[in-house]
């Protein structure tokens, strides 16, 4: 019988175990760099969206809650990872390394329920049209927004107190970037591992594929209707009010399906090239989705375009009044 206690009171972050000490400060400057685009990114968008009245819509109420869910992923997974590689510190606390955990997983799950709520509003807007002024509301997205933030958080709890009953005994090196729950009961001992690891995927799976199969469903309805627009011009105007939700669904979902995918089917990566994957399809959207909502969303361009002119014409008069 296992004894239920911990034996490891610290977690060593490896990072990457093949990369050379001499490529470290390179390494931390572009983690560094990626954390600064989050940062940036998304709080312009966070801030724009509030200062901007006319934009304050359900669409980009969505959007802010996606920022927000980028900006607090990036927040809770690069600052210890870039630390490790600037300044040599990649010890992390055995409840430090589990609050970590906590949230990259509570993160994921909130923005998997967010996208559905996104696809829910076009589904809506280009299914229904006429319905959409009464069925999306500013307080209905909000109340949307809400259960997407709460929906996973018992389920998060279930699986910390589980990898907390466990014993660990064994390495306690996590070799990844930051802690995931694969990471640290890799570390456990005791047949109870492998109980914890399968309801954790059973969450999982229930967390993202749930989601997914509706946001699949809401996406193949939206393409069949604009389809049946007989105007060229029309299919592209309604196309264009959804490109931007679907280039952020397959920047979360489809590398995570090709990694899933290419385990199935027994295909191996090296250490090194999993976590950089990892790495990849978990902070690339955060660094990239904000310059979608951006260039992508006509009338966030529109708006911003504005504001830019509007500030270049005042400043060319304080030139010319010599102010």
């Amino acid at each position: 019988q296992s004894v239920r206690y911990h034996l490891i009171h610290n977690f060593f972050i490896l990072g990457f175990p093949g990369l050379s000490p001499s490529y470290y400060s390179p390494a931390s400057a572009v983690l560094f760099l990626v954390y600064l685009a989050i940062l940036v990114g998304n709080i312009f968008i966070l801030v724009f969206v509030i200062y901007e009245k006319s934009l304050q819509k359900p669409t980009y109420l969505v959007f802010c809650h996606l920022a927000l869910t980028d900006l607090s992923f990036g927040t809770v997974t690069l600052p210890k990872i870039i630390s490790k590689y600037w300044f040599g510190n990649s010890i992390i606390s055995f409840y430090e390394c589990f609050t970590q955990m906590f949230f990259v997983h509570y993160l994921g799950s909130v923005m998997s329920f967010l996208l559905l709520v996104m696809a829910l509003d076009r589904f809506i807007a280009i299914c229904v049209p006429l319905r959409y002024p009464v069925l999306i509301t500013n307080n209905i997205i909000f109340a949307l927004c809400g259960s997407a933030w709460f929906l996973p958080l018992p389920l998060m709890m279930i699986i910390i107190f589980q990898a907390l009953s466990l014993p660990y005994c064994q390495s306690n090196i996590i070799t990844q970037c930051y802690c995931d729950h694969i990471s640290i009961t890799n570390q456990a001992c005791g047949n109870d591992r492998k109980i914890a690891q399968i309801v954790t995927l059973c969450i999982a799976m229930f967390c993202l594929l749930v989601p997914l199969v509706f946001i699949l469903i809401s996406y193949v309805s939206v393409i069949i209707v604009i389809l049946k627009v007989s105007n060229s011009a029309g299919r592209s105007r309604i196309l264009a009010t959804c490109t931007p939700q679907i280039f952020i669904t397959c920047l979360f979902y489809l590398p995570r399906c090709f990694v899933y995918i290419a385990n199935l089917v027994g295909f191996s990566f090296s250490v090194d090239v999993r976590i950089l994957l990892i790495l990849l399809y978990s902070l690339l959207p955060a660094a990239v989705n904000p310059i979608i909502y951006c260039f992508k969303t006509q009338e966030i361009k529109h708006t911003l375009m504005k504001r830019i002119k509007v500030a270049k014409i005042g400043i060319e008069l304080k030139i010319w009044t010599g102010n």
